[in-house]
């Protein structure tokens, strides 16, 4: 049987060289500009999730001790936030994710995903709370969401939380939990997009809602682990980046009610380096508009827009955990054309990116003694 000719494998990489051996606050080169890295905090446990607060404090958070900290914007890192759950640290759980609310300056509130323990193990749950800053807390938590059912393991949380263009849907990316077999059961959490309000409330026109055999909660299924996630600024859709197996990272665009082929279909292989049982393409299961085989482990997404880097603007940001550098996707509306990676020689895992309102990018490296850092041009 023929199959439809593959999309694209891999675009047009653009390399460039790289220092001798790595450094956190250095200069390394681009296509377009020559990129220096700062260290702007450190000292974090594994961070995972950033978001900027409108005087430019920073809330970051730490996996595996399961904490938030506040970074004021002169880098001064505050003691752990009280009043945040307990987590589920197997593995890769943790504290994960973290949001402002559109209407933070009024209402203080803070939206974070996290692993939640429970009976029958771990799960990704999303709560929020108001932001106490000189308590240094969180108060009047409340529970959003709950990845049902939970599971054993430590793996595959998602997760990333991403606001619509109006600030009244909070959207969250839900891992398989590594259960790859029960992603295709739609009766449960495994491998999907979230959307609710922002308030916890089913939107009535959720694709699934009034059918037995979905979650009402759900917009799009079919997904492995997705953690990167960002609002494309001018469309106003959800991009994310997921985890393949054996190849086959993925960058889609989740659409209301779509299938994107999880377990069935991938451009990867499973680790016993078998071919899945749909290979590329399934009627009822859509395409990724990019890929990546080798994996790189994606992590982290951010559109730029900002003023420092004027010939990036409209660019994507993917972090990657395996490869250990950034990777800069050039766009013609939702094709990518071109593929930059940027800061090999910097040699670390990045687990998130952000593009700060300042104009700057900003990255976490995720280790034992893990950093912020930015990106400015080297003037």
């Amino acid at each position: 049987m023929m199959r439809a000719t593959p999309i694209l494998l891999v675009a047009f990489i653009l390399l460039a060289a790289t220092p001798a051996f790595a450094q956190y606050d250095a200069v390394y080169p681009s296509e377009h500009y020559d990129v220096r890295v700062t260290t702007v905090a450190k000292g974090f446990d594994h961070p995972w999730g950033l978001a900027f607060l409108p005087d430019g404090a920073m809330l970051v958070t730490e996996r595996d001790p399961g904490t938030i900290r506040l970074v004021e914007a002169d880098g001064t890192v505050q003691p752990p936030l009280a009043g945040t759950p307990v987590v589920f640290a197997v593995g890769q759980g943790g504290m994960l994710d973290i949001a402002i609310d559109p209407d933070y300056a009024t209402n203080k509130l803070i939206y974070f995903s996290y692993a939640e323990p429970g009976p029958g193990g771990g799960g990704t749950a999303v709560a929020r709370g108001v932001l106490d800053r000189a308590a240094n807390s969180l108060r009047d938590l409340q529970v959003l969401f709950r990845q049902q059912p939970k599971s054993e393991g430590g793996r595959h949380f998602g997760s990333r939380l991403v606001f619509s263009d109006d600030g009244e849907f909070l959207f969250i990316t839900v891992g398989e939990r590594g259960e790859r077999d029960r992603t295709q059961d739609f009766s449960i959490n495994r491998g999907q997009i979230i959307r609710i309000h922002k308030d916890g409330r089913i939107p009535k026109d959720n694709p699934f809602v009034g059918r037995a055999d979905y979650r009402p909660e759900t917009w799009s299924v079919g997904h492995r682990n997705p953690q990167g996630a960002a609002r494309h600024p001018d469309s106003g859709k959800l991009w994310i980046n997921e985890h393949g197996a054996r190849g086959g990272d993925e960058v889609n665009i989740p659409a209301a009610g779509k299938n994107y082929g999880w377990p069935v279909i991938s451009y990867g292989t499973h680790y016993s380096g078998a071919a899945f049982s749909g290979g590329t393409h399934q009627d009822g299961m859509e395409q990724p508009i990019y890929y990546w085989d080798p994996s790189i482990a994606p992590s982290g997404m951010a559109f730029y827009g900002g003023d420092k880097f004027p010939k990036w603007r409209g660019n994507a940001f993917v972090g990657a955990l395996k490869y250990r550098l950034l990777v800069r996707l050039e766009l013609d509306g939702e094709r990518v054309v071109a593929e930059e990676r940027l800061l090999e020689g910097l040699g670390k895992r990045i687990r998130a990116v952000v593009a700060g309102p300042d104009g700057y990018l900003y990255l976490l490296i995720d280790q034992d003694a893990g950093r912020v850092l930015r990106l400015s041009p080297a003037e």
